[in-house]
């Protein structure tokens, strides 16, 4: 295998679709430790990411196209291993940042192994899974970033507010999660995994992300009060929805519209609008 190969698997570009969490987490702190707040950014999303990336890749062994891969290299067993060393990695250098951190990072590990192991396989099931790794991805690495980068202790993770905070996290991944999924029906089924999208079926998915992005939408208008900040959310998320509420419309017709291009269409405009929102949002509750 060589290193382009085990790059590719990685997957870094990727961590970007979920780097709107720890821009929001950031946010919402109110006092934020610099050089915490830098290392945590830099050790998920280059570390901890990129090895649940080459694990899940090892033992999927994917031949079709997957997020971010759309011709995935066959993988060795030297993926294996260099998932694991970025996990160790990033325990050793998540040391440096304080014990709430390496609790997440151990959980996160962990959790995401569980969902991709042969032998474990919670990948299989699909409503826990959906669950599962959405709450992980978005509310628990919420809550744990925004402890973390505030080298706040762990027992502040009951605060209301920053539950909340987890909640609209967890909505968000429950809604986008299962679009990730609608073009990988065959591969999943020649694996045996019954995935969320493979449950609801290709149209069902895109209505239940429509409904749990509405919802998520009245939870962020609770969030803020109605005010300004969530004006400014439906104006940077407005590109994205439309061409959601497009795609929506295309699939409906036509099943065969939920192509892998337009996924990754999907989640990289998704992606750029709530960057662009959250990073706007970090500039003016810290300036």
């Amino acid at each position: 295998m060589t290193l382009r190969t085990i790059w590719l698997h990685l997957r870094v570009p990727f961590s970007f679709f979920l780097l709107p969490i720890y821009w929001f987490a950031l946010s919402q702190s109110p006092s934020v430790n610099p050089a915490y707040a830098i290392a945590v950014l830099l050790i998920v999303h280059l570390l901890l990411y990129p090895a649940s990336n080459a694990y899940n890749s090892y033992f999927d062994k994917d031949e079709d196209s997957i997020g971010g891969l759309e011709k995935p290299p066959p993988v060795t067993v030297a993926l294996y291993w260099v998932s694991w060393a970025l996990d160790v990695l990033a325990l050793l250098l998540g040391m440096f940042v304080n014990w709430p951190f390496i609790i997440y990072l151990l959980v996160y590990g962990f959790v995401t192994k569980a969902y991709s192991h042969d032998r474990i396989r919670l990948k299989k099931y699909p409503i826990l899974s959906w669950l599962l790794i959405s709450i992980l991805q978005g509310g628990v690495t919420y809550v744990m970033t925004y402890v973390s980068i505030s080298d706040l202790p762990l027992s502040s993770i009951t605060e209301p507010r920053i539950l909340f905070g987890g909640l609209l996290g967890t909505l968000n991944l429950l809604a986008l999660y299962p679009v990730t999924q609608v073009y990988q029906h065959e591969e999943d089924a020649r694996r045996g995994d019954m995935t969320i999208s493979r449950l609801m079926g290709i149209r069902g998915t895109f209505l239940s992300a429509a409904i749990v992005y509405l919802l998520a939408a009245a939870s962020f208008y609770v969030y803020f009060d109605g005010g300004k900040f969530f004006l400014l959310y439906l104006l940077c998320l407005s590109p994205a929805i439309l061409f959601f509420l497009r795609w929506f419309w295309l699939v409906y017709q036509d099943v065969n519209q939920a192509t892998y291009k337009m996924t990754m269409r999907m989640m990289w405009l998704a992606g750029v609008c709530q960057n662009v929102f959250f990073l706007i949002l970090v500039f003016l509750t810290h300036s």
